[in-house]
This record gives C-alpha cells, sequence and structure tokens, in this order.
C-alpha cells in the first residue's frame, strides 16, 4: 500500500476538487469531501493501471512549500 498527497481545492460551483501531487494529471472533484476520497482513490487506481499498461514512471514527491512575493 502507497501513500499520496493530495491537495483539496474548492471551486467556484462549491465543488471539492482533489489532485493528486505524485501523479501528474491526476485529480477529480465531487460535491462532499467523502465522495471527493471515494473518487480520488478510484482515480489513483486508474492512474497506476494506466502508468504499468504505458510504463509511465512516476515523478517522487518532494515537499510542498509557500513563497512570498
Amino acid at each position: 500500500m502507497n501513500t499520496y498527497n493530495i491537495i483539496i481545492e474548492k471551486d467556484e460551483d462549491g465543488y471539492f476538487v482533489s489532485e493528486v501531487v505524485e501523479l501528474p494529471g491526476c485529480h477529480t472533484q465531487a460535491k462532499s469531501m467523502d465522495e471527493l476520497i471515494k473518487r480520488t482513490k478510484e482515480a489513483i487506481l486508474l492512474y497506476l493501471k494506466c502508468s504499468i499498461e504505458k510504463r509511465i514512471i512516476r515523478e517522487k514527491f518532494i515537499g510542498l512549500q509557500q513563497l512570498e512575493v
């Protein structure tokens, strides 16, 4: 079992949106947080299945940082 970091935001229509940091392009949305987590797990599994089939190499998450400019 692997652990993934997700970024969760709320869009202008009130949907929760998740993005999996370690899996570029792996994201989903839902009306509730519970549904978002469920859909995110499904998205990760599909991403990994496609990655294995296409032999895509995943990036390794290093960290998250805020910058003030």
